[in-house]
């Protein structure tokens, strides 16, 4: 039986402006406090910086969502203050954090949630995400594949079934990445992408208060850029001039050169229905999607070459059956049939769905002038950096071909000296 005196409870709803999301927005924090101790929860929900009213604690009413938002904040607080009274009318200990795990339903006596757990919470809701379309099931794929990896190291290497979150230490993932290392023996970049998500499971477990704080923080992995194959304006007119005979090469040549004059990757090219091309702000022909891999837009005007591909292509069988706007294979097929192609017409590089969006940031557009902000924008990239990537590859080829250049003018061996001997 505690004291029927019970100290009052105060909630402080704000933004956290130390977790900016990549869409600029601020998450909404709640912070409850009781008789001079605070907890803090997220109330997941987020809103742009300029559009949060501090004073009133609530969304300014501009803001297209303010009436949702500011109706669940609303919410939150009755139901926080319904647990309060509950607690107080049973003679219960009061204290902010015992308030708090009562709302997030936690038992007082099972509150540490292990690694497993995180995942599974995790990736049921990404699952869901995939069936409405908003993320590729390649993405839940990988996370399921990284908590595999996870279980099978902790059972091998530590004779763990699982670890509660708090349990982890910084040496747990060193060890971890020494095993994919030594016994997994994957690349750099791959144990990276297998790191980062890991991380990210840890950062959902402390924005849902699972656990006080990040344990892996201090830890870092570095990427490393891989060398992108791209193809030479000779070698794109080399397939662009290439007669087959056989039907199914000539229509995985066709749809490897669209996507080599659009940028556009696989997955977008494969789900491109009849009738999706737009009349651009120009009065030219553009073709839009939002990109499965980012959910950034992605929008190209389309080219002659382009637009004679999908002229061709508008009354074949399989565009009519499928309502699809080009004959594209199934990506194991279709990088098949591409190889076939790259040896009938010479060209040594081993052709992919990737090196035709590669191909058009660099043969197509920057090397002939496109600003690396116009591209960007075509290949929907979330940061410019990532189109920097291309940039360098031209700076390579740019490098090679002065080399020709100086070997041809002055020699393999000129110096300075034989410059001025030139003069």
């Amino acid at each position: 039986m505690y004291n029927s005196v019970h100290s009052p409870m105060h909630l402080l709803f704000w933004v956290n402006s130390n977790r900016k999301q990549k869409s600029g927005k601020l998450p909404i924090y709640l912070r409850i406090t009781v008789d001079g101790i605070r907890v803090e929860l997220s109330v997941a929900r987020t809103v742009p910086a300029e559009h949060w009213d501090k004073a009133t604690q609530s969304v300014k009413p501009k803001y297209e969502e303010a009436a949702v938002i500011n109706s669940y904040l609303m919410m939150v607080k009755g139901k926080l203050m319904t647990i309060y009274n509950q607690t107080i009318a049973c003679s219960e200990q009061v204290t902010a954090a015992i308030i708090r795990d009562k709302y997030l339903g936690k038992d007082p006596n099972n509150q540490r949630k292990t690694l497993t757990e995180a995942f599974e919470y995790h990736n049921l809701k990404m699952k869901e995400m995939v069936e409405i379309g908003k993320i590729e099931r390649k993405t839940l794929l990988r996370y399921q594949s990284t908590h595999a990896k996870l279980l099978y190291f902790m059972k091998t290497n530590k004779g763990l079934n699982d670890i509660p979150l708090d349990k982890v230490r910084l040496s747990f993932i060193t060890e971890f990445e020494h095993y994919l290392v030594t016994k997994e023996k994957l690349q750099n970049n791959t144990i990276h992408k297998i790191i980062k998500i890991v991380k990210k499971i840890f950062n959902m477990a402390v924005t849902l208060d699972w656990i006080p704080s990040h344990p892996l923080n201090g830890f870092k992995t570095s990427y490393r850029n891989p060398v992108r194959q791209v193809l030479t304006q000779e070698e794109l007119n080399i397939l662009i001039n290439k007669e087959f005979q056989i039907a199914r090469l000539e229509e995985v040549r066709d749809v490897f050169i669209f996507c080599c004059f659009t940028g556009f990757a696989y997955s977008d090219i494969y789900n491109f229905a009849k009738g999706e091309e737009e009349i651009g702000i120009d009065g030219n022909v553009w073709l839009c999607t939002e990109r499965q891999k980012t959910g950034v837009s992605e929008r190209v005007p389309l080219l002659p070459i382009a637009l004679r591909i999908l002229e061709k292509y508008k009354d074949h069988e399989y565009c009519i059956r499928n309502n699809k706007l080009l004959p594209v294979n199934s990506n194991q097929r279709y990088n098949a049939y591409l190889q076939e192609i790259a040896t009938i017409c010479g060209i040594k590089k081993k052709l992919t769905t990737h090196i035709a969006r590669h191909t058009f940031a660099t043969t197509v557009t920057l090397a002939n002038g496109v600003p690396i902000e116009t591209v960007s924008a075509m290949l929907g990239h979330t940061s410019i950096k990532t189109t920097q990537i291309y940039a360098k590859v031209l700076e390579k080829k740019v490098s090679e071909d002065m080399s020709m250049l100086k070997n041809k003018l002055f020699g393999e061996h000129s110096d300075e000296a034989s410059y001025k001997k030139a003069e």
